[in-house]
C-alpha cells in the first residue's frame, strides 16, 4: 500500500493509524520495524519538519534513511521516475518523496514495489493532514462535529489533504479566502462526499462557533514569482487576534510551519496561548512512526 492521497485511507485506517501514535506516545508496547530497514528520502524540494521527522522516526523504529536530493541525482540527468522506483524498491524498505509534480509521485508509485509515502507536492500533503487531524484529536478529544476554519489560500496542497481527512472523521469544514477564489474542485467536490464544507469570504460568518482556525503560508514552493501579488490577496486573512474574536472563545490555532510571522499569522497569536502549533509540530515524528509500522503491515 502508498500514502500519495489522503484519499488513499478510508476512516478506519485513518483511525489505526492514531491507535499506533497512541501506543508509541503511552509506551504501551515496543514498536520495531524490520531489522535494518531503510527508507529513501527522495526531495526535490526542501524540507526540514518532513525530513528530520522521518529519519528521526525511522531511526527511533531501528531503520535507517538514505537521503537522496532529485538536483544531485541522475533524475537531473534524465532518468525517469519510473526507473528511479524500481532501483530503489530493490535497495530499500520505504520511499518519501517531496517532489513538485503530483503526476511524478504516481508514476514512482506505480512502478515501485515498497510503499511509497508523499511527502509533499503540488497537490497534497496526506502526512500533514494526520499530524494536524491528530493533533486536533488530542486538543479537543472528539473530533465529531468540530468545527475547522482553513483561512488565507484555500488552494494550497496542505488544505486539499487536510479537508478531506477531517470530513472523513466527521468534522465540519470552513474553507476562508477572498471572494471568487476557489479550493481546488476535484478535493472540495470529494471531500463533500464524506461530510459539511463550505467556502467563505466573511470573515465573521466563517468564524461563527470555530473551534480550531488553521493556516499556513501565502507563498507555497514554486509561487515565489507572485510573491507580492498573493500577499496582497490573502493578507485580509491574516490569522490575528482581532480574527480570533469571532470564534469561540477557546477557539485553537494551528499552522503547519513554516510560519512567515506578519504574513499569514501575527507572532501574537502563534506564540499566544491559542496556540497548539508547537504540539502540532512536535507530533510530525510520532506520526511519521505510525505512518511507516502501519505501511509495514499492509
Amino acid at each position: 500500500m502508498n500514502l500519495i492521497s489522503s484519499d488513499d485511507l478510508s476512516k478506519e485506517q485513518i483511525l489505526e493509524i492514531f491507535s499506533i501514535a497512541d501506543s508509541i506516545k503511552e509506551g504501551k508496547e515496543e514498536l520495531t520495524l524490520k531489522e535494518h530497514a531503510v527508507q529513501a528520502l527522495l526531495f526535490q524540494k526542501p524540507s526540514t519538519r518532513t525530513r528530520v521527522s522521518f529519519e528521526a522516526a525511522i531511526a527511533q523504529l531501528g531503520g535507517n534513511s538514505v537521503y537522496i536530493d532529485a538536483q544531485s541525482s541522475q533524475l537531473k540527468r534524465g532518468e525517469t521516475f519510473a526507473d528511479t522506483a524500481r532501483m530503489l524498491s530493490s535497495y530499500c524498505d520505504f520511499i518519501v518523496a517531496r517532489l513538485y509534480s503530483h503526476n511524478d509521485i504516481l508514476e514512482l508509485a506505480s512502478n515501485s514495489s515498497i510503499p511509497v509515502i508523499n511527502g509533499l507536492t503540488d497537490l497534497e500533503h496526506p502526512t500533514q493532514a494526520l499530524v494536524d487531524v491528530y493533533t486536533m484529536r488530542w486538543a479537543r478529544k472528539n473530533l465529531k462535529n468540530l468545527k475547522l476554519v482553513f483561512a488565507g489560500d484555500i488552494a494550497a496542497n496542505t488544505a486539499n489533504s487536510l479537508m478531506l481527512t477531517a470530513v472523513k472523521l466527521g468534522m465540519e469544514v470552513a474553507l476562508l479566502g477572498p471572494k471568487g477564489y476557489l479550493p481546488e474542485s476535484f478535493y472540495f467536490t470529494k471531500s463533500r462526499e464524506y461530510g459539511k464544507i463550505d467556502t467563505y469570504d466573511d470573515i465573521k460568518e466563517a468564524l461563527e462557533d470555530a473551534d480550531i482556525v488553521y493556516t499556513d503560508t501565502f507563498i507555497s514552493m514554486g509561487q515565489e514569482a507572485d510573491a507580492e501579488k498573493r500577499k496582497k490577496l490573502f493578507a485580509p486573512y491574516q490569522v490575528n487576534t482581532k480574527m480570533l474574536e469571532y470564534a469561540k472563545p477557546d477557539v485553537q490555532v494551528m499552522h503547519c510551519l513554516p510560519a512567515h510571522r506578519g504574513e499569514e499569522i501575527t507572532s501574537e497569536v502563534l506564540d499566544g496561548p491559542k496556540s497548539i502549533v508547537w504540539e502540532q509540530a512536535k507530533n510530525k515524528m510520532l506520526l511519521a512512526k505510525a505512518v511507516l509500522l502501519f505501511l509495514s503491515k499492509e
